[in-house]
């Protein structure tokens, strides 16, 4: 196997969950080093999420894949102090407990860059590391309501809805480890490693783009739009003959062309949709006469018929269909991996393709405490050898 981008980083790795787990597993997947030290007797709570495959978590092995697992009690001196000699040789220290309670273990950043001054120490936690709501726990659903995603999310005259794909502790792991490779960088000009502090919310927060634009622009909070878009129409979900299919002629060009398309000339000329102004303070009404023509035909003759003429087009697709997709299929983003209990599974690909030095799944997820003794043996032998 070609050297992989992370080789010789080695990461400790406290967190449980998904935030924690998904920035680490990002890491083990370009070759980091990654030891997972999950509660003895316990491990991580995601290990008992459904739903199983012989009587294995499925979330947890699809997230936790390229990881060695120790099981340690941090409630005990000997364990601690297993934890800290870790440290010393660490690259990376990773954990999402509730701001202060690190510390209270002697596992802070403080009491650990004093006896490694490289190592890059990354927080995940609900709120972060200041302000008045640090000591608060949280989770994806209340961020998404603090931050104001369920606020314009869902239909325009219904209740806010929470989106159920997890966006606030998916998006703080990824930029955890987007810090954690930031703060790598800066150690290589300064020898010294620092902190990473992200939280959920400030994720989620963040996420808000359009939404913190029209904010700051006009000092409205924006409304509910339903499936369309602030700054672009048509761009948003029609229902077909058979399904559901997205449109985004997001330029005059792409507009002017599916006007021709779908043989309606007129609205190209309507001086209500002139422009992608006029489209937007006209979205409603451009929306029902768009609905009203794709009605008529099925999913895929519009997508093909669109696709051809250069317009951005997609179908609505439920996952069995998307993992059968050629494109996703093409791209690797479903693979298969052999667990030691599950047995063949499939698992999510790798995102980020690098041409010279490709990520691998290397490892299933691991059971737990599956590489204890072979970590306290290397810590063991690393001793012997210092010594």
């Amino acid at each position: 196997m070609a050297d992989l981008a992370l080789d010789g980083v080695r990461v400790i790795d406290l967190t449980s969950h998904l935030s924690g787990p998904y920035c680490s597993m990002i890491l083990a997947d370009h070759g980091a080093d990654v030891i997972k030290v999950e509660r003895q007797g316990a491990g991580d709570d995601a290990r008992r999420m459904p739903p199983f495959i012989a009587g294995e978590s499925a979330p947890f092995m699809l997230f936790n894949r390229n990881k060695r697992s120790i099981a340690l009690d941090l409630k005990d001196e000997r364990d601690r102090d297993l934890c800290r000699a870790l440290a010393r040789d660490a690259d990376v220290f990773l954990e999402n407990f509730t701001p202060g309670v690190a510390d209270r273990l002697g596992l802070g950043y403080a009491a650990l860059a004093a006896v490694n001054p490289r190592l890059v120490y990354c927080s995940i936690s609900g709120f972060g590391q200041t302000g008045p709501y640090r000591e608060r726990g949280g989770f994806d659903l209340m961020v998404q309501a603090m931050s104001g995603l369920m606020s314009v999310n869902g239909p325009e005259d219904g209740p806010p809805h929470r989106l159920p794909v997890a966006i606030a502790d998916i998006g703080a792991g990824m930029f955890a480890a987007i810090g954690i490779l930031a703060a790598l960088q800066a150690r290589e000009r300064t020898g010294r490693g620092q902190q990473v502090d992200t939280s959920l919310y400030d994720t989620a927060v963040s996420f808000g783009v359009y939404e913190a634009a029209h904010l700051f622009a006009t000092g409205e909070p924006p409304p509910r739009i339903g499936q369309a878009h602030r700054g672009s129409a048509p761009y948003q979900v029609f229902r077909t003959a058979d399904g559901w299919l997205t449109i985004g002629a997001a330029t005059q060009t792409i507009w002017l062309r599916l006007c021709e398309v779908i043989g309606r000339a007129d609205l190209a000329r309507d001086p209500r949709f002139k422009d992608n102004a006029a489209r937007i303070a006209n979205r409603a009404a451009l929306a029902a006469l768009l609905q009203e023509v794709l009605a008529q035909e099925p999913t895929a003759i519009w997508a093909e018929r669109l696709g051809a003429a250069g317009i951005p087009v997609g179908p609505v697709q439920t996952y069995d269909q998307v993992f059968a997709d050629p494109q996703v299929v093409a791209r690797e983003m479903v693979a298969e991996i052999d667990h030691p209990a599950a047995g063949a599974m499939r698992i999510l690909g790798i995102p980020v393709k690098l041409s010279e030095t490709p990520g691998a799944l290397r490892r299933p997820a691991p059971r737990l405490d599956q590489h204890g003794a072979e970590i306290r043996a290397e810590l063991r032998a690393r001793q012997e050898r210092d010594s």
